[in-house]
């Protein structure tokens, strides 16, 4: 698009300020403010859109621990052959930052170890090696990055040799970003010549997937299954042959990992039915009554939270990429320059951002296969330094295993 085609876009949505200071760029910051604004979706952050209402909601059975158990070879050896055959890539979201962690670059890139150095991208790279040697046969590894950290992230690689992993399965692709508005809907820019972007969502991993072009690639490897999880956990055990195996014998487009919750009340997202359809409730969505309700067996009826590990069914994500997903709208702090160029960082609530997420992928599903795994060997997340779920809780529970520190 041109100046002009620009111009009548922005005058059509009410955003002409975004070319305020059009004239005092240089010729390289122009075609990236066009760029950008050619780019922008205007009616997906419509500020007056509704959120939808929770539907009704109801728990879900999942496959336990002991029931895994017994099936567990048959299961196994199903797994096993999907990913001889290629059926199965792993796709790792990894567009964040290490800030709360003390750390200037990317999350992966944290040291985890205390007398070596083991880094998160690291840790999740040594538990896909070893679904590697059970099945002799290199599992596709996507890796999500952000704009501010996709450099770092590849350069990591380059620099430690992808920790021993064929690079040659090994494909890394940018999240897509969402502008951010004021409160009116406005759209920030966050200097003269830059919107303000920030990432889409951990629900836009699948689109930003399509437009890097690595659809047909995976397609072409012969790929069926997309096997989701998120950076922060150390323990993610991804691609598991036995959690494959029985989400393709269950028959379900997707297979959630799930833990026992610790206590009725704790802060995780809960696996269920919302209007018939798998879901996930935030922790703040069920009522006191919800968390102490007990189903037939005298457990928990609400006792599954997620991990953040979740298999899709390749056509059936195709299925859904055309339906508009729901559009979350956050309040944040956002930085911006203002009507007189001058930058503002403000120190409260001043806009919105917008996301997508994957647990609303979830329920666009007819169904799910809710898969039980251990805690003690697959839940070790890092999000605080100290504390619950910190990089202290997080070693303590890799030394349990037998992870050398």
């Amino acid at each position: 698009m041109n100046y002009e085609q620009i111009k009548e876009k922005l005058n059509q949505y009410g955003q002409s300020q975004l070319l305020r200071f059009y004239e005092e760029l240089d010729d390289a910051q122009k075609a990236t403010l066009l760029d950008e604004i050619s780019r922008i979706d205007f009616d997906l952050i419509r500020t007056d859109k509704t959120q939808e209402q929770p539907g009704e909601i109801s728990p879900i059975e999942a496959l336990t621990l002991n029931q895994i158990r017994e099936k567990e070879a048959d299961f196994r050896q199903e797994g096993l052959a999907a990913i001889r055959n290629c059926n199965v890539a792993a796709v790792l979201l990894a567009g964040g930052q290490g800030t709360r962690l003390g750390l200037d670059g990317p999350k992966g890139t944290l040291n985890v170890g205390i007398n070596r150095e083991l880094y998160i991208f690291q840790c999740l790279i040594n538990n896909l090696m070893d679904v590697k040697k059970e099945a002799d046969a290199w599992i596709p590894l996507l890796i999500m990055t952000s704009e501010k950290n996709d450099a770092d992230t590849r350069a990591f690689f380059e620099a430690h040799e992808y920790f021993g992993y064929n690079k040659d399965y090994v494909f890394f692709f940018v999240q897509e970003m969402a502008p951010s508005t004021d409160f009116d809907g406005k759209v920030y820019l966050e200097e003269k010549g830059h919107i303000s972007l920030s990432p889409n969502g951990n629900g836009g991993w699948f689109i930003s997937l399509q437009k890097a072009g690595l659809l047909e690639k995976i397609k072409a490897l012969g790929v069926q299954w997309l096997n989701v999880f998120a950076v922060d956990n150390v323990l993610q055990r991804m691609a598991d042959p036995v959690f494959v195996g029985a989400t393709i014998q269950s028959g379900q487009p997707i297979g959630a990992k799930v833990i026992r919750k610790a206590a009725p009340d704790e802060k995780v997202g809960v696996m269920c039915y919302r209007d018939n359809h798998p879901s996930i409730v935030e922790y703040y969505e069920l009522t006191d009554e919800m968390m102490t309700q007990k189903n037939d067996k005298g457990e928990l009826a609400y006792n599954f939270g997620v991990i953040l590990n979740y298999l899709f069914k390749l056509s059936e994500l195709e299925r859904i990429a055309g339906e508009n997903m729901p559009l979350h709208i956050v309040d944040k702090k956002i930085p911006y320059v203002d009507e007189n160029g001058n930058k503002i960082k403000p120190e409260e609530p001043n806009g919105h951002k917008f996301e997508t997420l994957v647990l609303d992928m979830i329920q666009m599903m007819d169904g799910c296969l809710v898969f039980e795994v251990e805690r003690a060997k697959e839940f070790a997340p890092i999000k605080n330094m100290h504390g619950t779920d910190s990089l202290d809780s997080a070693r303590e529970m890799m030394q349990k295993i037998g992870i050398e520190l």
